[in-house]
Order: structure tokens, then sequence, then C-alpha cells
């Protein structure tokens, strides 16, 4: 593998608690939530394309984050033909709930280097094994802060990416329980949870 998968992350996430993601959003609204986020100084931005279709609002993004220096991703690509389309549409980086090593392989040789999801310690061992430092965690609220505690002792070179039901109240909690950045939906689309997350 050429590709430095976790120094790559580490540039990325680095200075950053919150990643947006914007799930099944036209084009437009998709472009309009990212520049409010990027006004605000929260650089990070996922698109995910699981559905047909969604890859429009991923071009928008990405288009639109062209000028700003910033990198897009593409998420939800659990499948060789997501890899392709997530590169067709420009992003920078690829995102999976799950870990597969064929979807793996196939973003970085596109170039793209990707975020598995893990939820278990075998998965865990098994990303870095892929040569992963950085892995998404899903679904985190339903593994709970204890579970970023646990991985710590066995994997404290891992970085984790935390997604799925955290709300902008627990951002500390799993970030002091061992989280590096919070993956987040719907609620970033409220101007009031985003001044409360810079604050």
């Amino acid at each position: 593998m050429t590709l430095h998968q976790g120094d790559y992350f580490d540039r990325l996430f680095d200075g950053h608690r919150v990643m947006a993601i914007w799930r099944g959003l036209p084009a437009d609204d998709t472009v309009e939530l990212s520049e409010r986020l990027w006004d605000a100084g929260l650089d990070l931005v996922e698109v995910p394309i699981g559905q047909p279709g969604q890859e429009a609002a991923l071009a928008a993004a990405v288009k639109a984050a062209e000028p700003r220096g910033h990198a897009v991703g593409a998420g939800t690509v659990v499948s060789l033909g997501h890899v392709e389309r997530a590169a067709a549409a420009g992003a920078a980086y690829t995102i999976a709930p799950g870990l597969n090593p064929a979807v793996l392989e196939a973003s970085h040789a596109a170039g793209m280097p990707h975020l598995p999801g893990v939820a278990t310690a075998s998965e865990v061992g098994l990303a870095r094994d892929l040569g992963c430092r950085w892995m998404k965690v899903f679904p985190a609220s339903a593994l709970g802060p204890d579970w970023f505690k646990a991985m710590a002792g066995p994997f404290p070179d891992v970085r984790f990416v935390a997604t799925g039901g955290i709300d902008p109240d627990a951002v500390d909690t799993y970030l002091k329980a061992g989280a590096s950045v919070i993956g987040m939906g719907s609620a970033l689309a409220d101007p009031a949870n985003i001044e409360k997350l810079l604050g």
C-alpha cells in the first residue's frame, strides 16, 4: 500500500473535533450547509453516497470546497462501485461503516485514503494489520464512551472517529473517553449547535 493512511488523517483531522455528515440532502442544501460550517471554522465534511444519485451532492460539495482548500470525503463507501463513484465525484478520501479489505485496497489504489468502520477489538486489530491507524467507530452511541476507554489499552496507537447518534452535548464525553473526532449529521444543521461546538 503506497498511501500512508495514518499520516493523511493525522493532517486532515489535526485541530478538529467534529466532522459534518450530510446524508441524503439535495446538492444545493449540501453546499449551503457546508459553506455555513466552513465559514464558522469547521472544515470537515463527509457526504455519504450509499444510495444511487447521492454522488451529485458529493460532487457539488467538492466543487464548493476547492476554492477554500478543503477536502471532502465520500461516506458509506461499501462496494467497489462506490469507490469508483467517489473517485469520479472528486472525493479526497472515503469512509465506510464497516471493514472491507477489498474496498480499502481499491480506495487506496484510486488515491483516496480510506477510513474503515470498526465496532470490535477484532476489527480494530485487522484494520491495523491492513495499514490503518485511523478508524471510524460505528455505531458509537450504541457502543458508548467506555468502548473507547477499553480500546486504548490494547491499541494505544489507533485513533478513532466516533460516528452514530452522538449529540452536541455528548461530544466532550466521547473526546475525553478517547475518541479523536466526532462525526455528526443532522444536529449540525442547527446553527445553535454549531455555536455550541465552537464555544
